[in-house]
């Protein structure tokens, strides 16, 4: 078998959260005075860190309001986040036959390890996945390896024997830095163009082609 384990990131790669970060996005904007965003411009920033995500959708560097959106944000999160989380139709079969076939699963994201947790604990899943490393529990934040090769080293696995699964192009880049093999999906705002940039494995729709002839070439 060619990999013995496979680890994911989150938003758009395993789960939907768009209702819970565009409602937190612009609840903080609102209490900001600041001019809220439209849904696919706030989807284009999942993955990033809240500072980054707040640059990018505001042009504005001052780390006192950063700080400040980052509370409220975290505030209206923690109130609609987990329960307006939707996983993908394929993700709960996906990860039962993985554990089936005898694989480790984890999950490496820039999103709180509670939060996470909370949402596994929701859809009865919590048993599927052996590992999650949230955003708290890094220094350095992806692209940054620090979280994946965390996560593999909790696994004791080995890298060769690990396969990234992601929908962003900062997903691509974590397992570069990783050196380990990296599979997209285009179920996030990353389309095949922008990831064949990046060393691919397989570009794949969906986790249902996530297939047994993949994880064993």
């Amino acid at each position: 078998m060619k990999y013995t384990t496979v680890i994911f990131d989150f938003d758009y790669t395993l789960a939907d959260a768009t209702d819970g970060i565009v409602s937190s996005f612009n609840h903080s904007f609102s209490e900001l005075n600041l001019a809220g965003c439209d849904i696919e411009s706030i989807k284009r920033t999942v993955g990033l860190t809240l500072d980054e995500a707040f640059v990018q959708l505001t042009a504005n560097k001052d780390r006192a309001l950063r700080n400040r959106f980052k509370i409220l944000f975290k505030e209206k999160a923690d109130e609609v986040m987990s329960k307006n989380t939707v996983l993908f139709d394929d993700t709960i079969i996906t990860l039962q036959r993985l554990k089936r076939d005898g694989f480790n699963t984890g999950i490496v994201t820039t999103k709180y390890h509670y939060r996470i947790v909370e949402t596994l604990n929701i859809h009865g899943i919590s048993d599927l996945v052996d590992i999650i490393v949230g955003g708290e529990d890094v220094k350095v934040p992806k692209p940054s390896p620090e979280g994946l090769l965390l996560a593999i080293d909790s696994l004791n696995a080995q890298l060769n024997d690990v396969l990234y699964v992601g929908d962003s192009l900062v997903d691509a880049k974590t397992a570069l830095a990783a050196n380990v093999d990296f599979a997209a999906v285009t179920t996030g705002t990353t389309d095949e163009n922008e990831f064949s940039q990046y060393p691919c494995i397989r570009i794949l729709k969906n986790l249902s082609e996530l297939g047994l002839e993949l994880l064993s070439f």
